[in-house]
């Protein structure tokens, strides 16, 4: 609770002027029963006349201020809480951005969601209406109880002596609340990642016909969120009763010995009367406490969540004063390079030297360290051993915002955004213009594709590009790299889903390109690589050969057979031709 106190400083002038506001709420608050004692006393059973109109116009008056000042006492809580809310959003969400791949490899997106989501709810909630109430049942109860002892300390020592073991049961109350939340907010960020997760994965189920299978999952998950709330009731059953009971008896103590007070005319009809309110001063904050407890055990349960990711350092820093060029050619060297991945050796002693402008195509089996191997260069990941060069400057002391703009990639795992084309295609570079969208689209050979579209460049497409192709897709994601212009491009499986016609079409577009960048190609097909500067082929997180299509072909090794294997039907052919 103290970082969110942190946060709630910052606005400390709102918070000022709102508590003087509260303070002056409770003060007229506190006034009221002491007219109420006057008006009986002195107007009604005295006989002075004189005072019931000053005292009709006081309460008028309270009543006028109370509701003045009430306005602005919720009016700045409310923009304090939800200030408090959108930094705290905002930086949770920023923090997240800053993050390395490595983490989001073993976080589940529906359990950020519920940090984002719900954690930060519950603290927006607690700033805005809990926190206030806490301190104003307090206020009332300490005040009231001193107004209380002054009336009558009799009176008032025989109702708070009944209402101490209320503070007891609140305190154990608070510890349990505090460990069912947190096993209520945990099972609710699994019950977020299983529906996030079969919505967006819902054509596969139905592919495969496992509905039933999904929803008895999904059913198991929301029985254990149900049981975990029912243990909660049955705290709120075994604990709020108590609480009740006691501030009810508290009341039946008053009236009785309060009344024999006043026929042993030890206090005034006036002073019973005034007793009555100021005792509910006390009663209410007594019954709210187990709601207010329950609130903040929230709060503590969902800032803790919320702080253990902010506190998360990433692994991948931009050193301070990075390296940062004006340009960057595209000079890429791996000198010794090893790379662990959750102690296993995903890469072996790698050593290569790629001149600017090359094309370098990587082959090898699923799981060889294809992909591994590239994420290296914009440090997605950092090296066990060894150092990664761009122009001869290791990595790590570039700055990362500079060797990443200097890169363009396309993912393995296509994504588009719910939006229109134009903008999936510029979320890239947002200040290129329509030309140089066109441009990227014809070399990626999707322009023809977009402009048989209704709307074309403003179609909007689906979650995940719902709606296109796979190859429609993946043309898409090479326009949008192509159009950052950078140095260094890595197309890491981009053309398995393009048929070998628009595959050689999209390939010799890059070819031809002016201004040439140094490219990586990830694939498995040969069409696809063979006319690289250079082809490597992987083989256990090991180079197993290394050179460009022909001297590959006569070292008769691994790249030969899978030539052999891709191209034996066009063989048979042409012998038969022949």
């Amino acid at each position: 609770m103290k970082r969110i106190l942190r946060y709630i400083s910052k606005y400390k002038t709102w918070v000022v002027i709102g508590s003087f506001a509260m303070l002056g709420v409770i003060g007229l608050d506190l006034c009221v029963p002491f007219l109420q004692k006057e008006f009986l006393d002195r107007g009604i059973t005295g006989g002075d006349t004189s005072v019931v109109i000053p005292i009709i116009l006081m309460l008028l008056g309270i009543t006028i201020f109370k509701a003045i000042l009430g306005y602005i006492k919720e009016y700045l809580y409310d923009i304090t809480s939800s200030e408090v809310h959108e930094e705290v959003k905002d930086d949770l969400f920023n923090h997240i951005q800053s993050l390395e791949f490595k983490y989001f490899d073993d976080m589940n997106t529906g359990e950020l969601m519920s940090r984002i989501g719900e954690d930060a709810e519950t603290i927006w909630e607690t700033i805005g209406f809990g926190l206030r109430l806490f301190v104003e049942n307090i206020l009332y109860f300490v005040l009231s109880t001193a107004i209380l002892f002054y009336l009558n300390w009799k009176l008032a020592l025989a109702c708070v002596v009944i209402m101490i073991p209320i503070g007891f049961i609140g305190m154990k109350l608070e510890n349990k609340f505090g460990k069912s939340y947190e096993k209520i907010s945990d099972k609710t960020a699994e019950i977020n990642t299983s529906a996030q997760e079969n919505i967006s994965g819902v054509r596969l189920v139905k592919a495969f016909t496992r509905e039933k299978y999904e929803i008895k999952k999904f059913m198991k998950l929301n029985n254990d969120y149900y049981d975990l709330n029912m243990e909660q009731a049955d705290i709120i059953g075994r604990y709020f009763p108590p609480i009740e009971f006691l501030t009810n008896i508290s009341l039946v103590v008053m009236i009785v010995l309060g009344g024999y007070f006043v026929l042993d005319e030890e206090v005034t009809l006036g002073v019973l009367m005034a007793f009555s309110s100021y005792i509910w001063n006390l009663i209410w904050p007594m019954r709210m406490l187990g709601d207010l407890i329950n609130l903040i055990s929230r709060t503590a349960a969902s800032a803790k969540k919320i702080f253990n990711i902010m506190d998360r350092e990433t692994e991948v820093k931009s050193k301070e004063d990075g390296y940062s060029p004006e340009e960057v050619n595209g000079d890429i060297e791996f000198r010794n390079v090893n790379f662990r991945y959750k102690d296993e050796e995903v890469l072996k002693n790698i050593n290569l030297k790629i001149p600017a402008g090359s094309t370098v195509a990587v082959m090898g089996a699923t799981g060889s360290g294809k992909s591994s191997l590239l994420s290296l260069i914009g440090r997605h990941y950092d090296v066990s051993n060894g150092e990664v060069l761009v122009d001869g400057v290791n990595v790590k002391d570039y700055d990362l915002n500079k060797l990443r703009k200097n890169m363009s990639i396309v993912p393995q795992d296509t994504f588009l955004f719910s939006d229109t084309i134009m903008s999936n295609i510029k979320f890239s570079n947002g200040r290129a213009d329509y030309d140089e969208v066109v441009n990227a689209c014809r070399t990626a050979c999707c322009l023809e594709f977009i402009d048989s579209l209704d709307e074309g460049f403003d179609t909007e497409i689906g979650e995940r590009g719902l709606g296109l192709s796979g190859g429609q897709k993946q043309r898409l994601s090479i326009a949008r790299a192509l159009l950052r212009h950078a140095p260094i491009l890595v197309l890491d499986d981009a053309t398995s889903a393009l048929d070998m016609e628009t595959e050689h079409e999209l390939l010799a577009n890059l070819n031809n390109r002016k201004k040439s960048a140094t490219t990586f190609i990830i694939a498995h097909r040969i069409s696809a690589v063979k006319n690289a500067d250079i082809i490597i082929y992987f083989e256990n997180g090991e180079i197993k050969e290394l050179g460009n299509h022909d001297e590959l072909l006569k070292k008769r090794g691994a790249y030969y057979d899978i030539y052999s294997e891709q191209f034996k039907d066009f063989d048979s052919l042409e012998k038969e031709v022949i």
